[in-house]
């Protein structure tokens, strides 16, 4: 085999060995790219004991200095474009066009951090609006909570893990960071730069660590609160498990698209096509079912496999792919069945539907399913792929209705210039967030995000995590 970078555990400001290693492979063709650490017990007690000295640290930070600290690592970040660029492509097999937004991305969550650590702070309460609080003078502040756990997923290896650490800096808290083992190289690159931008030791720690590791970093009473992205199932049983910590969890959704009749037909097709098959539809946020009035239905259905068909596919080092690689063999061996399954169940592939003879055979052809019923499980559960159902509806309610059945609630869409509809799905839909006359795909990265249901709790977005990660304290003082 060639010889292959090596990714040291990043703890207390200094690469360190790990009790073991593994390897990184690209999605595409499954060549080992990289060979990473993994940590053990030892490693990560020292991380735990790294992070409360940090805190100390970062708690006796002006918030001028921390928003200092957080601009020096965008531009070490900065710095490192194209190496972290070339990371994102092949150790999750993310097309370079995604590579290079997730990039610009992360850059924006450090500095916009950077300006909210500057004003970070509690509120006036007026005491005197009840009787009992003549005399009185009120405010609260905002304090770190400590040390986090932040898990990451493979799919947003940069961005997911900066909306992480950035607001953790800003509060003051050092985190522990635990990457994908997918996808822990731009996490480890990270790591180093904000060491380098002058961060106290202990402020970042990255461990690709067991499972079995976060079991007990979850037992103790080190780790303040948990932050993690991922799947339901883990998400909960953790929540379960994180019975003194604060926890915040992100875990995914098969989100609903609305088209009516007054909707921009093409530009709704355009934008579906995108937000469904992007990255090979690996997004908890990515276009999953889509809900058309009937009297509109095959103009669309025929406009969306024309934008579909224009989607490059295939090696994501090229230009021009919008569709690369699912990020392992198992994850696309899953979604084949999804769609067999369906088929099998009387839906119809209108198009795509195979995989690809590409690479490794990870690539799956963007794939548009008609004729679906709401308990088929490409309908109910999260595809994580490159699927899309298409389903005629009459009424606005029927749409909602379906939308508001799954067990998920992340985000929802609707296309329409009919105010009525729009006013109706923004009030009726049981989501986290709703997005009009764009894909529920879109986000920017300051505004709070997160779902309701199986979806999680809390809210990422800098400022709304930065209130996640903070204590409110009451400060009472009776007027001499």
């Amino acid at each position: 085999m060639p010889k292959v970078p090596h990714f040291y555990l990043w703890i207390h400001g200094e690469a360190r060995s790990g009790a073991e290693e593994f390897e990184v492979h690209n999605p595409y063709n499954d060549s080992c790219v990289a060979t990473v650490s993994m940590a053990g017990h030892r490693h990560v007690q020292d991380a735990v004991a790294s992070a409360r000295e940090a805190a100390v640290q970062l708690a006796d930070m002006s918030r001028y200095t921390r928003s200092v600290l957080l601009q020096d690592i965008a531009a070490g970040l900065d710095d490192a474009r194209g190496e972290i660029i070339d990371a994102l492509v092949v150790e999750g097999g993310k097309p370079r066009m995604f590579a290079e937004q997730e990039f610009e991305r992360s850059l924006a969550v450090f500095s916009w951090a950077a300006e909210e650590a500057r004003r970070f702070s509690g509120e006036i309460i007026p005491m005197d609006g009840m009787q009992r609080g003549e005399g009185y003078e009120g405010y609260t502040r905002r304090e770190p909570i400590g040390p986090i756990l932040g898990i990451c997923p493979f799919n947003f290896p940069l961005n997911l893990v900066a909306h992480k650490i950035a607001p953790a800096l800003a509060v003051g808290n050092p985190i522990i960071i635990k990457p994908a083992s997918d996808t822990p190289i731009s996490a480890l690159l990270l790591a180093r730069i904000i060491s380098e931008a002058g961060a106290p030791a202990g402020s970042v720690n990255v461990l690709p660590m067991p499972h079995a590791e976060v079991d007990g970093l979850l037992a103790g009473e080190d780790i303040r609160m948990l932050s993690f992205t991922g799947s339901p199932d883990v998400g909960w049983a953790l929540k379960k498990q994180a019975v003194k910590q604060r926890v915040a969890l992100e875990l995914g959704g098969n989100s609903g698209t609305i088209i009516d009749t007054l909707a921009d037909l093409a530009f709704a097709a355009a934008r579906c096509a995108i937000g469904g098959f992007a990255q090979a539809g690996q997004s908890c946020i990515a276009v999953q079912r889509i809900y058309v009035q009937q009297s509109v239905y095959e103009p669309f259905l025929k406009l969306l496999k024309r934008e579909t068909g224009k989607l490059g596919v295939g090696d994501p080092r090229q230009n021009g792919i919008a569709v690369g690689p699912l990020i392992n063999k198992a994850a696309a061996d899953r979604v084949m069945d999804l769609i067999k399954q369906a088929e099998a169940d009387g839906a119809i592939i209108a198009h795509g539907g195979k995989r690809k003879r590409l690479g490794s055979g990870n690539v799956i052809e963007p794939t548009i399913l008609t004729d679906v019923h709401e308990n088929m499980d490409v309908c109910r559960s999260e595809v994580f792929g490159p699927v899309v159902t298409v389903t005629p509806f009459e009424e606005i309610e029927t749409a909602v209705g379906w939308i508001n059945r799954s067990d998920y609630g992340l985000q929802a869409a609707i296309f329409s210039f009919d105010t009525r509809h729009i006013q109706y799905a923004v009030q009726a839909l049981k989501v986290g967030g709703v997005v009009v006359n764009d894909f529920p795909t879109y986000r920017v990265d300051h505004m709070p995000y997160g779902g309701v249901k199986s979806s999680g709790i809390g809210r990422e977005g800098i400022l709304p995590a930065m209130l996640e990660m903070s204590e409110e304290k009451m400060v009472v003082i009776r007027r001499s």
